[in-house]
């Protein structure tokens, strides 16, 4: 993959408040990592969309400051907004090229499955990632697994069968189930099974009416009676 590149400007939080750099198209941000002092930044709205669209979570990117530098980072963190689900804030996490770290990698499913196609079944996908380890420069943008190997109701993969490259590590653990086929629903049988309901609360609610304020237990005379 070409390297993805992304311009960023510095930001004074003193005089350029987050709604001011919203509303010049820019998004606020923060760059912080490893051996880096934390920046206040901004980047453009639809740069950055577009960077993101590209490279996820899981994919360096080049982030290109104003004081010429190149910093290698992970998009680590988007804020979005709460209704319109835009992003309202980022957070650039730094790496060192030379060091081992550690990241959730996107899993993509490709091909067809025999079981859904033929046998009527339904995929259940239990996991969307998972955590590897590896260098910055071996970080895959996602592992792609093919359903093809589905194809009866019974089958099933799990992590330990995940294909990905001979220098990245899979931290999740391998017994994982990652996806797996569903039997197809017996519409027909489950409607045709009797309805039992169950009355036995609603007759035990029926035969212990709670008294009313004031009045005696039940075989006691009222206090008044009591007197005379």
């Amino acid at each position: 993959m070409d390297k993805i590149q992304l311009k960023a400007e510095a930001r004074d939080i003193k005089t350029q408040t987050p709604k001011k750099i919203r509303k010049m198209g820019l998004i606020p941000a923060v760059l912080y990592g490893h051996k880096v002092e934390n920046q206040n930044l901004s980047v453009n709205f639809g740069e950055f969309e577009r960077v993101f669209k590209k490279a996820g979570e899981s994919t360096i990117i080049d982030l290109q400051t104003a004081d010429g530098k190149t910093h290698p980072v992970l998009i680590h963190d988007v804020q979005a907004h709460y209704l319109q689900s835009t992003p309202e804030h980022v957070d650039f996490y730094e790496v060192s090229m030379t060091e081992k770290l550690t990241a959730g990698v996107a899993l993509e499913f490709t091909g067809e499955s025999a079981a859904v196609k033929t046998l009527g079944g339904v995929l259940v996908k239990v996991l969307n990632e998972v955590e590897v380890e590896c260098l910055p420069a071996d970080l895959p943008h996602n592992i792609i697994i093919d359903i093809a190997g589905l194809k009866t109701l019974q089958d099933e993969i799990f992590v330990k069968d995940l294909k990905v490259p001979a220098k990245v590590t899979v931290l999740t653990p391998g017994d994982e189930l990652v996806i797996k086929v569903q039997p197809p629903r017996d519409v027909e049988a489950e409607l045709a099974q009797p309805v039992v309901e169950d009355v036995s609360a609603v007759e035990g609610a029926a035969e212990t009416k709670p008294a009313e304020a004031g009045a005696a237990p039940e075989g006691e005379k009222p206090a008044e009676e009591k007197k005379k």
